[in-house]
């Protein structure tokens, strides 16, 4: 079958739902309790299969539209020219670069895919567009630049202006090199611009060089010697973006064509070492921290397809890789596609993420989430991996893998750690990670143990989630959220059991942690087959009055509530049991939204305690998971 009729076929399945001979099962199906989880993928089609027949018609169809529409295009309600997307241009040059660079000469597509790039460069070339932005618009360049496509496809007098706007100097002070208001890992899209023009015959490689010095001096830093990036200058904040950035910056290595030096695929090691163990057959990625959900699965896509790339994995490793990558294409497929509306959902029938990444922007999140997709494809291909069926073994092997695993990030005046534990094909996770300006009052942040679509937190939402909220007798409100010290992990057997300390509890109600010395928190973890406890022993210093412990729990199934917590009728919990707190049922609202769909049910619990120190715990005893 011709690629376009075969594209124009599967384009159609994914629109309408249907059935197609392109797109064989994928999955077998959840049940309406496991609707925040996805299918169980014990098969899964070739990462390669599914990129070809299903995402990157889905790309196609959108960028047909926008061809179509222009400026007045709208993409499920949103206009998508008047949301402000400052990456946009840029997302769009990336998508449409991708479609060209696949799309044969022969196909009789390619003429107007062709004049539709520089159409559609003309139509943006005056929108802002800002670092990410520019990073994707300067490496669809050298895409076509590749393909011998680039004079065809903009024409001379937009290049021009191209050449000026895609400038790492519009982010970066060039007196130090330091970044103007943005988070330390633009140093790493920094360098790739600078590197991209190089190439392009903008600029000569001083720039690059320097720039590649600046990210590898600022990961050494604040890296510390776990390898892994603090998000901020020192507070202390590790979450998907700590161990995804080491696979952003060897890609692009891998893109320029420069060699790493070796302490990149060091590094790179550390984070496929925390990823591996927390691989599973639904291609689900990060549950924790702020912008997760599909960009928390695409994640481990990157780093996994960078270190298999960069010889960094063993060959039964790249298997494994492979295999999981496998299913988190057929996820985002399945998952995240809306065949409705014909763009991914990250926001609507119960979803919610960070404002950050808001619908306004829906149809840059299309974009960018189908070009890591559709970019680590090309890479499993190169490797030898072209429509390559999955490793039938990576189920027996994810069975073999360790209970638990422990991955620190910063140890010192406060200690940083990720607990990761297996209970069967479920994996949880316990980070202790929160810290620095803007997040460390939020659910995502905070020291509980997640699960991905069975505990979760709520993107910017500041609900007390599985830990007790003090409000003192002067109103003041403080919680145990970011001074972790003498963290200890032990393991014996199935039983995992996490202990700290915090002297200075978290004062709510400033944009970063303010440490208060009034109160201590001592906290003990166990983490064992179908059961999670965690026990708060609770002292307020001399003269300091407790008014009111709150703790709540929100979950994805349906809960019968008492006194001393509840019973659920369906989903992965069986039973949450409360011991120093008075529990009652909660009111469901739009707040209690998650990247995968909404929680169903809220249990708050809270007490007067009396005077002196306090105890409070809570157990929570989860179901079989799925064979």
């Amino acid at each position: 079958m011709p690629r376009s009729l075969l594209l124009a076929t599967a384009a159609v399945c994914l629109l309408s739902g249907a059935a197609c001979a392109t797109t064989p099962p994928q999955a077998s199906a959840p049940s309406p309790a496991e609707a925040s989880r996805g299918p169980l993928y014990r098969d899964v089609a070739p990462m390669n299969r599914t990129v070809e027949t299903r995402i990157t018609p889905q790309v196609e169809a959108l960028l047909e539209q926008l061809r179509a529409d222009g400026r007045d295009y709208r993409l499920d309600g949103v206009a998508v020219f008047e949301a402000h997307d400052k990456f946009l241009p840029g997302k769009i040059a990336i998508a449409m670069a991708h479609v060209l660079s696949q799309t044969p000469r022969t196909d009789p597509n390619f003429p107007e895919y062709l004049s539709s790039f520089r159409r559609l460069a003309d139509l943006t070339v005056d929108d802002p567009n800002d670092s990410w932005g520019i990073y994707y618009y300067v490496s669809a360049l050298h895409e076509l630049q590749v393909a011998g496509l680039l004079d065809q496809a903009v024409s001379p007098e937009t290049l021009a202006k191209l050449r000026t706007q895609l400038d790492w100097r519009r982010f970066v002070r060039t007196s130090d090199l330091t970044l103007i208001d943005l988070p330390n890992n633009y140093f790493g899209v920094a360098f790739s611009i600078a590197r991209l023009r190089y190439l392009l015959g903008w600029e000569d490689a001083s720039a690059s060089e320097a720039l590649l010095a600046k990210t590898l001096d600022h990961f050494r830093e604040y890296s510390g010697q776990y390898g892994f990036a603090d998000e901020t200058n020192g507070d202390g904040r590790f979450d998907r973006y700590s161990v995804l950035l080491i696979g952003e910056i060897a890609q692009r290595f891998i893109e320029t064509g420069v060699a790493p030096p070796p302490e990149v695929k060091t590094w790179l090691r550390s984070s496929v070492d925390l990823m591996l163990p927390r691989l599973n057959l639904r291609g689900e990625g990060f549950e924790y921290g702020r912008s997760i959900g599909a960009y928390g699965e695409t994640a481990f896509l990157e780093v996994l397809t960078a270190a298999a790339s960069l010889d960094v994995l063993t060959d039964q490793e790249k298997a494994m890789a492979y295999a999981f990558s496998s299913r988190v294409a057929a996820r985002y497929a399945d998952f995240w596609l809306d065949p409705a509306t014909g763009s991914v959902n990250l926001w609507d029938n119960g979803r919610k993420t960070d404002a950050y990444r808001g619908k306004h922007r829906i149809l840059g999140e299309n974009l960018s989430l189908a070009h890591q997709l559709l970019y680590t494809n090309a890479i499993w291909n190169r490797l030898g991996y072209h429509d390559a069926a999955p490793d039938p073994g990576f189920e027996a092997w994810l069975g073999a893998l360790p209970r638990s695993q422990t991955n620190w990030f910063a140890k010192g005046e406060y200690d940083r750690l990720l607990v990761t534990y297996r209970d069967g094909s479920r994996v949880i996770g316990l980070p202790l990670i929160n810290g620095g300006d803007g997040q460390h009052m939020n659910t995502p942040y905070f020291p509980i143990p997640f699960s991905p679509g069975v505990l979760a937190g709520a993107a910017d939402e500041t609900w007390p989630q599985l830990l007790p909220r003090l409000t003192l007798s002067d109103g003041s409100v403080l919680m145990p959220l970011a001074y972790f010290t003498h963290a200890e992990v032990t393991t014996e057997g199935d039983r995992t059991v996490i202990t700290y300390r915090q002297s200075k509890l978290d004062r709510m109600g400033q944009p970063a942690p303010v440490a208060d010395d009034r109160v201590s928190v001592s906290t003990r973890y166990v983490l064992e087959p179908g059961r999670i406890t965690r026990t708060d022993h609770i002292e307020p210093r001399t003269g300091v009055s407790i008014a009111r412990i709150d703790t709540t729990f929100a979950s994805f199934g349906e809960a019968a509530v008492t006194t001393g917590g509840a019973r659920y009728g369906d989903g992965e919990i069986e039973r949450f049991r409360v011991e120093g707190l008075t529990c009652r049922a909660g009111a469901l609202s739009d707040h209690y939204r998650t990247p995968v769909g909404a929680l169903r049910s809220v249990v708050e619990c809270n007490a007067t305690p009396a005077n002196g120190a306090v105890d409070v715990s809570w157990e929570l005893n989860l179901r079989p998971p799925s064979p």
